[in-house]
């Protein structure tokens, strides 16, 4: 029964279950960000390892949004909800590695030096990659409530009911704003961790384990 009455007031009060669940969000990566929720040491190795690991949840989510759009564009309804439910829990997959990353090992900065004599080491490489970065962080945060609006309304409406929500509206723009934001962090992952140099910088909590 508590499942139906969830399920009904986020039915009839999406937006505001989308603000409520948007803030739970912002206030995780803040309060990561600023040292206020404790996460275990894992040093340099294991923010290599789960950047890694959070480049092919990327990419999962990527190809998964890309068919959910395509899916839907073809009126195949059930592919386009399976593929968009199944983005959404790879970027909660990535919460959980993006998270400890930052909170427990710190961040990489890029450095415009490369082992491969074949890169260019211009000054305009470091502008693009601070660009795509500075666009990618922008669009992240603009997605959450797009994203989280969106698929409010497809957990509890049918699809004809769909129809007569703002979802097919919120829902372009969400996925659009999402796929933009995840090629742009694939390609500076790329630069950031294959093709140039990078310096570490531990983080620094104010809780450490």
């Amino acid at each position: 029964m508590a499942t139906v009455g969830v399920r009904r007031r986020a039915r009839e009060r999406p937006l505001a279950i989308t603000i409520v669940l948007t803030l739970v969000g912002y206030g995780a990566v803040i309060g990561t960000f600023a040292g206020l929720i404790p996460y275990p040491t894992i040093g340099e190795t294991g923010v290599d390892v789960l950047t890694h690991l959070i480049a092919l949840t990327n990419a999962a989510a990527t190809v998964a949004l890309v068919l959910g759009w395509y899916w839907i564009r073809k009126g195949e309804v059930a592919k386009h909800r399976a593929a968009m439910l199944s983005a959404f829990a790879l970027i909660l997959l990535f919460l959980l590695f993006y998270l400890p990353r930052v909170g427990g090992g710190g961040e990489k900065y890029f450095v415009l030096e490369s082992a491969y004599a074949w890169v260019p080491l211009w000054e305009g490489v470091r502008v693009a990659y601070l660009g795509m970065l500075a666009i990618h962080i922008v669009l992240s945060v603009l997605a959450v409530p797009l994203v989280l609006y969106a698929v409010t309304l497809g957990l509890t409406h049918s699809p004809s009911e769909l129809r007569e929500t703002l979802h097919p509206t919120v829902g372009r723009i969400a996925a659009a704003t999402w796929i933009l934001s995840l090629v742009l962090g694939i390609v500076t992952y790329v630069l950031l961790n294959h093709l140039y140099a990078a310096e570490f910088e531990p983080a620094v909590t104010l809780l450490p384990l």
